[in-house]
């Protein structure tokens, strides 16, 4: 099925260049239907249908990596800067092998992070849990110094997630989410449900959690692709 999607994908790109084509004499384009919005999320019929897609993506995926040195150096270096001479408690959720907290832990000697994932080949990598990120944790809430994620583009219910991230630091912590342009609204579907421009992520934070969180970001190129990463970090006011 994975194939015949591929398949019908490509031949739709194709289809739409090729209209293109003899559309830019005329300073005309097909774009994709969400081009023009903000944010988007896919809706599921039932959550049982959401949790079996993602984990038959995260089985199909299981050896990709979309983390990259860089990133997490900066992760690394903004979580680092919260504390002196202490251990930095971190989880990383939506990290399908494990690669974000097995780097963060092995390259920086007072980092010690933990991760999650909805699968239960999560169970099978150092460091990690299987858990909806969705939900909340008891033993989780206010023990963390700093939460990360790059996967906020596959909660059903991101405001859910946010809220539940958000639980988990302590006072003093930083949630730190990635987005790039491929995280955003043409990028949405039964896969990666939510869909928000980078550029945008603000307002939608200031929507959900108003003067309840204070919102930074920088920007830099990831090491790994050609894209951009954003990373925001997020506190608790």
């Amino acid at each position: 099925m994975n194939k015949i999607n591929k398949l019908v994908k490509k031949f739709l790109k194709l289809i739409r260049d090729l209209i293109n084509f003899f559309l830019i004499p005329f300073n005309l384009c097909i774009v994709h239907n969400n081009v023009n919005k903000d944010f988007v999320l896919y809706k599921y019929n039932s959550y049982d249908e959401y949790h079996k897609t993602q984990i038959d993506h995260n089985i199909r995926k299981l050896s990709k990596i979309w983390a990259d040195d860089r990133t997490l150096d900066r992760v690394a270096e903004k979580a680092l800067s919260l504390k002196a001479d202490e251990t930095i408690k971190g989880i990383c959720h939506g990290t399908r092998n494990g690669f974000e907290q097995q780097y963060l832990t092995s390259n920086f000697e007072r980092i010690h992070a933990i991760g999650t994932d909805i699968s239960v080949s999560a169970s099978e990598f150092p460091l990690s849990f299987v858990w909806d990120f969705h939900e909340r944790k008891i033993a989780w809430v206010e023990s963390f110094d700093f939460v990360y994620s790059n996967s906020l583009d596959q909660a059903w219910n991101p405001k859910k997630a946010m809220t539940s991230w958000l639980e988990q630091l302590n006072s003093a912590g930083l949630l730190i989410v990635e987005l790039t342009v491929n995280h955003g609204p043409e990028g949405a579907s039964i896969m990666d449900p939510f869909g928000v421009r980078p550029i945008a992520f603000p307002y939608v934070l200031s929507e959900w959690f108003g003067e309840k969180v204070k919102i930074s970001h920088s920007v830099e190129k990831k090491s790994n692709m050609d894209l951009d990463a954003w990373l925001f970090f997020i506190s608790k006011v």
